[in-house]
């Protein structure tokens, strides 16, 4: 099978969707604020960050942040997201300046209202014995200038536990 050079121009240079319109919503400056509990029933860590979010073509949002990771120091992490028409979900990847693991965004959605994106990945177990566990990150819109994201992870009696909980504001 060959690809026809119309083909191999979709492919190339995609219109953006509506869905790749809906991450230009994270597009700008913010600040934020995070707490995180690693183990349960310990009291939350509290920390802050910045987010700096832009356009790449127009298809995909590139996320830096700098922070100050609990029990970890300054860390400055990226984050990309899009949107795959093919297989239509949402698909991104996650990395820090304190990590080796290279978080991979698989599978994403929005909900109904399109106000809540549900991203899902895979990642090193917390238990810290080698092992992987499910991840998912949510990312909620309350306006235009304010968004919350948390992270959970899915335990070995099937329920998911957030440990992080960040609270972003348009700069």
């Amino acid at each position: 099978m060959t690809t026809t050079e119309p083909q191999a121009q979709a492919m190339m240079h995609p219109e953006p969707q509506k869905e790749h319109r809906w991450l230009h919503k994270l597009l700008g400056e913010w600040t934020c604020e995070i707490e995180t509990v690693m183990d349960p029933g310990a009291p939350a860590v509290k920390s802050s960050a910045t987010d700096s979010v832009r356009s790449l073509g127009g298809l995909w949002v590139l996320a830096e942040s700098q922070c100050e990771m609990p029990g970890c120091g300054p860390a400055t992490c990226l984050m990309t997201l899009g949107y795959d028409p093919q297989k239509q979900r949402f698909v991104g990847t996650f990395v820090a300046s304190i990590m080796t693991h290279l978080w991979i965004y698989h599978d994403g959605a929005l909900n109904a209202a399109e106000t809540v994106l549900t991203l899902e990945a895979e990642g090193p177990s917390m238990a810290g014995d080698g092992s992987m566990a499910k991840y998912r990150d949510v990312i909620e819109f309350k306006g235009d200038d304010h968004r919350i994201m948390t992270s959970h992870v899915l335990g070995d009696d099937g329920n998911w536990t957030q440990f992080m909980t960040a609270t972003y504001r348009r700069k």
